[in-house]
């Protein structure tokens, strides 16, 4: 009985927790958007730089995010190889999506990370000021993300992108659509492959903050164990036909990743 009276307490606090860090979030998200970013843009003149400073900002910001949820009980983050995440220069960075939180660990751990954000999300209140100073990449117009996303990498930036181009549904497999593959195509970038699990799940598409899991979530994210290799044989074909073979490359990579992972787990 005891036992029951501290996970019910425990499972109280994770939810209150929650909403501590999200509302926290929200209300950096303003006062990063009404008085520290411009507050830099005063004492630099070079719009390069200003960009640069506006992502160690957000970088250092979550950062202490990551670690206020850890340090409450929210979630247990696990991130291996923080090194090679710090050290990444001028990479393509791919990575499934299982939660709401997943491109926040990864700006948290790259310092000069770019990102492609959904168009809805610069008139966000909470952010549209913080993604319009870094100079984050809207989806809203293909042509135009494609020619940001080579600009970015050209200039030596790590750009996220989440194949899946949305959240995963819960008790689903990976579906990646083709954004991610043309961008690698177009781009001819690097790419760096980083694999997420939150187990329970928590924090999905479609579900609240507040419904929490049963149990402390605990949030993974790693380097794939086996590098990503482009098998494109199809030089000669339209790279729409290139497009939806790397795809379903990554797709099945990706996939395989996950199963290794939790069959090393186990």
């Amino acid at each position: 009985m005891l036992a029951n009276c501290v996970g019910k307490l425990n499972y109280i606090w994770r939810i209150f927790a929650t909403g501590l860090c999200f509302s926290i979030f929200g209300f950096g998200g303003v006062v990063l958007t009404l008085l520290v970013l411009p507050m830099q843009r005063l004492f630099e003149s070079s719009v390069d730089k200003r960009k640069y400073q506006a992502r160690l900002t957000v970088h250092y910001c979550f950062k202490a995010f990551v670690a206020m949820m850890h340090t409450l009980g929210v979630i247990h983050f696990s991130v291996e190889d923080k090194a090679r995440f710090a050290n990444l220069k001028g990479q393509l960075v791919l990575a499934n999506h299982p939660s709401l939180i997943d491109v926040v660990v990864l700006i948290s751990v790259i310092k000069d990370a770019d990102c492609v954000v959904k168009a809805h999300l610069f008139k966000n209140l909470f952010m549209r000021g913080v993604i319009k100073s870094t100079g984050y990449i809207s989806n809203q117009d293909p042509q135009e993300l494609l020619a940001e996303c080579q600009a970015s990498l050209a200039a030596g930036n790590n750009l996220i992108i989440f194949p899946e181009g949305t959240r995963t549904q819960p008790n689903s497999g990976l579906k990646f659509k083709r954004g991610a593959a043309n961008i690698v195509l177009r781009c001819k970038a690097s790419v760096a492959c980083v694999l997420i699990t939150m187990q329970p799940s928590t924090l999905t598409k479609g579900t609240p903050w507040y419904r929490v899991a049963a149990t402390r979530a605990h949030f993974m994210m790693k380097f794939t164990s086996v590098e990503f290799k482009n098998n494109n044989d199809l030089n000669d074909e339209p790279p729409s036909m290139q497009a939806r073979y790397l795809t379903r490359q990554l797709q099945d990579y990706f996939s395989e990743e996950l199963t290794r992972y939790e069959r090393i787990k186990k």
